[in-house]
């Protein structure tokens, strides 16, 4: 990320948290900065370099997924679902001549079919979006990620602004940064720097902010990020999850890093479900603990190899049913019952077991009222 400035005099104090309502609520719209020559990484192409088995920028276009319209500003390329894509001019002329481009082709979006990024979401094994959409000039007629609701994408509300090498950006941390408080005119992602490129502005104050740099310098070529803060008034954003979504991917070590972060005990799961659902091209709401314990119970009820197989059946059953989260809760109820019988029955298998589902044993010989006892006393 860029070396943050002076804190402008406007600026809230670094802890100051984040609890004004402004633009929460509102629709907004994503820049994704994809350009760059990176060359800390050997000059590799960096948003197709993959952290949890995911490209880098297919995991923040993830994270703004319900954004009315996405840009990209860099080389087109496939991804995880439709943008409109821009170049700076001239291309590699730096971050604020892209940011520039950015805007250009968000006020240029046309109304679009609702749906997150003003498309409609891919099937299992559709083919990956991106390749043929937008255009690398803006103009209506170019447009491929529309705007739900009239006007241009960029009046009404905010514009979240990130780089493309975010792994651990999360739609609560988008949420968090397009939530602009009133009196700002940005919510600036904050981990002892100011993060430019981790941060919600409102659109006005940012044109005015570039177009007073490009007749102070006349181009916005080889400008440096930092220096589009000095006359915003900013929102200093601390929370947790901003501060984590602050960990870039300049260098190798910083790829290995992140990389061996999605793997730590706590996270892995979700970062495979994650992972899996955008794979498939699926979006549904996974309660991870319901579906392991019925992983658990068929293995131990049944057999290890029955719980991979039953999750998958009900997945099945869900799917047949109407796929949405209550019928996901249903079929695994209902496989959790059978298991909790099905083991019911191996325990009353065992000697002495008795109750329901258990099986009946017989008096014990010679006890008090055996039939071997009653013989005798005749």
């Amino acid at each position: 990320m860029t070396q943050a400035p002076g804190p402008p005099s406007a600026a809230g104090p670094p802890d100051r948290p984040h609890h004004a309502a402004g633009d929460a609520g509102r629709s907004y719209t994503a820049l994704v900065l994809a350009g760059g020559g990176a060359r800390r990484l050997d000059g590799a192409d960096k948003p197709a370099v993959t952290v949890g088995g995911r490209p880098l920028l297919d995991r923040v276009l993830a994270a703004c997924g319900d954004a009315a319209a996405t840009v990209v500003v860099g080389p087109r390329r496939p991804t995880c679902r439709p943008v409109l894509w821009a170049r700076e001019e001239p291309p590699g002329g730096g971050p604020l001549a892209a940011l520039q481009a950015g805007l250009d082709a968000l006020a240029a979006v046309p109304d679009a079919p609702a749906g997150p990024g003003g498309a409609t979401p891919a099937g299992p094994g559709a083919p990956r979006a991106g390749t043929g959409t937008g255009s690398a000039r803006t103009g209506p007629e170019h447009a491929a990620a529309g705007r739900p609701g009239g006007g241009t994408a960029g009046e009404e509300g905010p514009v979240l602004v990130v780089s493309a090498d975010l792994p651990f950006l999360s739609p609560r941390a988008v949420r968090t940064l397009v939530s602009v408080p009133d009196g700002a005119e940005a919510a600036i992602g904050y981990d002892g720097r100011d993060q430019p490129l981790l941060a919600g502005y409102r659109v006005d104050p940012l044109r005015r902010e570039l177009a007073l740099l490009r007749t102070e310098y006349g181009s916005l070529t080889g400008l440096p990020l930092r220096m589009v803060l000095q006359g915003l008034m900013l929102h200093r954003v601390t929370a947790p999850s901003v501060t984590a979504a602050a960990l870039d991917c300049d260098t190798w070590d910083d790829i290995a890093t992140a990389r061996a972060r999605i793997r730590e005990h706590e996270t892995v799961l979700d970062e495979w479900i994650s992972a899996v659902k955008a794979e498939l091209g699926i979006e549904l709401d996974v309660d991870t603990s319901a579906l392991l314990a019925l992983a658990r119970d068929a293995a131990h009820g049944v057999a290890r190899p029955a719980a991979p197989l039953t999750t998958f059946l009900v997945g099945y059953a869900a799917a047949q049913a109407g796929s949405s989260p209550q019928d996901v809760a249903r079929a695994t109820e209902a496989a959790a019952r059978l298991a909790r019988r099905w083991a019911d029955e191996s325990d009353g298998d065992a000697p002495g077991a008795d109750g329901p589902g258990k099986t009946p044993q017989p008096p014990a010989a010679d006890g008090p009222g055996s039939p071997s006892e009653r013989t005798d006393d005749r």
